[in-house]
């Protein structure tokens, strides 16, 4: 077998060496002899380094497992290699706004490197965890940053655009993959990405014990119901923002907490601002806490967004099919860890549910997304969306969760709910 010569690229120290391997050299094998021949590349750990082969996308770039042989990359003689260290800084950003920097591997996937992730913060349950990145527009050949498009099709994403502004849906959130890496999905090591809980499904299970978590459920819950996308009335309002007051503040104090004191914009969603003694009725509820210290507060404020018909669901803005007629109408699609609904884009009100455990198979396109519900529904549910990637992987989400749940009952021989057990066996996990 003819010998690879290989270029390697000791990039701490930006050395090149012509090395000569054999194709069925093992990947780990080589980074030994590399380490061996190069006095450049004794350096740290050698189980922290690894060989990088770079691409003029950086996207495109692949690190080698070492498991696999060199002639498994098909490399040709004169390919180039990095020899360099697979760990890299990340920032990771919590809601409340605190920035920690963790340490990853940049070989790793998204979803293998959430572990250490919230194990670095604090949280266990990471598999309800995901990362979101800010979306950067990338400038058309027209250089304006927007495909030109047919005036009517212009006009009509302009409509679906200001709703999902005023809906608050989840379509703009760019949660990353996580079966890809950071450096897959253009994450640089400069960003700071926002941790956020994308499933709902042991939430109810944060209690005081677990003051992480339970700080992140309620600025994600505060959050959400003070941009809308938990509509509540406006004395459903003023009661949230009493309990607010109590985290913030502390204890009602007669003489310091009085109309002026409060920016009601914290503490109120924008249409309930200027009305009628609103920041009294704040103060009212606040004053309703009593001594309740601050974790106490913030379980009561979780516990009344659990009672929110809209908590822990993630609503995505679709177009349907009017029934009888050839025209689309606006619609939104709500995700829960029990159901898949059609939910009233202006009221909100669950106009059809169907139990998640009825889920068949599923399938997404750049422009649309189709359900099959089997037996449980005659016709498949299809929409227009340009979210049906996203929209799959928060049901195949929930499906593995609710499995692995499953699975660890199974294991450990607890007894679960009878009912849920039985629905849970009916989930398809494939698409």
């Amino acid at each position: 077998m003819v010998a690879l010569s290989l270029k390697i690229c000791v990039r701490q120290c930006n050395v090149v060496k012509t090395m000569q391997f054999e194709p069925s050299t093992v990947v780990y094998d080589a980074c030994r002899i590399i380490r061996e021949r190069v006095p450049e590349a004794q350096m740290g750990q050698a189980s922290d380094y690894g060989l990088f082969l770079s691409d003029d996308d950086p996207r495109k770039g692949i690190w080698l497992d070492s498991g696999r042989t060199l002639d498994y990359y098909m490399l040709r003689s004169g390919d180039i290699l990095e020899y360099k260290k697979k760990q890299r800084p990340q920032k990771v950003r919590m809601l409340d706004g605190a920035v920690k920097t963790v340490m990853i591997d940049d070989s790793k996937t998204v979803g293998e490197l959430l572990v250490p992730i919230c194990s670095r913060i604090g949280i266990t349950n990471y598999e309800e965890y995901s990362l979101i990145q800010d979306i950067i527009e990338e400038k058309k050949e027209d250089g304006t940053g927007t495909l030109k498009k047919d005036r009517t099709l212009l006009r009509d994403e302009k409509k679906m655009e200001k709703l999902k502004a005023k809906l608050h849906t989840d379509d703009d959130l760019n949660w990353l993959d996580h079966s890809r890496t950071f450096r897959e999905q253009g994450v640089d090591e400069n960003e700071t990405l926002l941790l956020r809980r994308k499933f709902f499904y042991s939430d109810q299970n944060v209690d005081s014990r677990d003051p992480v978590q339970l700080n992140l459920l309620y600025v994600q819950a505060r959050d959400d119901i003070l941009n809308g996308s938990h509509p509540v009335s406006f004395e459903k309002a003023c009661e949230f923002g009493g309990i607010q007051a109590q985290i913030q503040f502390g204890p009602h104090v007669e003489h310091k907490h009085k109309p002026g004191f409060l920016d009601l914009k914290e503490f109120l969603p924008k249409e309930y601002i200027k009305q009628r003694n609103a920041e009294k009725r704040i103060f009212q509820e606040h004053k309703n806490c009593g001594e309740m210290t601050e974790i106490e507060a913030k379980v009561k404020y979780v516990k009344l967004a659990r009672s929110l018909r809209t908590y822990g669901v993630s609503f995505f803005l679709v177009k349907e099919k009017m029934k009888g007629k050839n025209k689309l109408v606006p619609r939104l699609m709500g995700i829960t860890k029990e159901s898949v609904m059609r939910v009233d884009e202006k009221t909100k009100e669950v106009m059809q549910e169907w139990p998640l455990t009825t889920v068949k198979r599923w399938a997404a396109s750049p422009k649309s997304f189709t359900l099959d519900f089997g037996e449980y529904q005659e016709s498949y549910y299809s929409v227009q969306t340009t979210e049906g990637e996203q929209i799959s992987q928060l049901i195949a989400g929930y499906i593995d969760i609710i499995l692995k749940k499953k699975q660890s009952k199974d294991r450990f021989g607890l007894e679960g709910d009878e009912e849920s057990t039985m629905l849970e066996e009916s989930v398809s996990p494939k698409k």
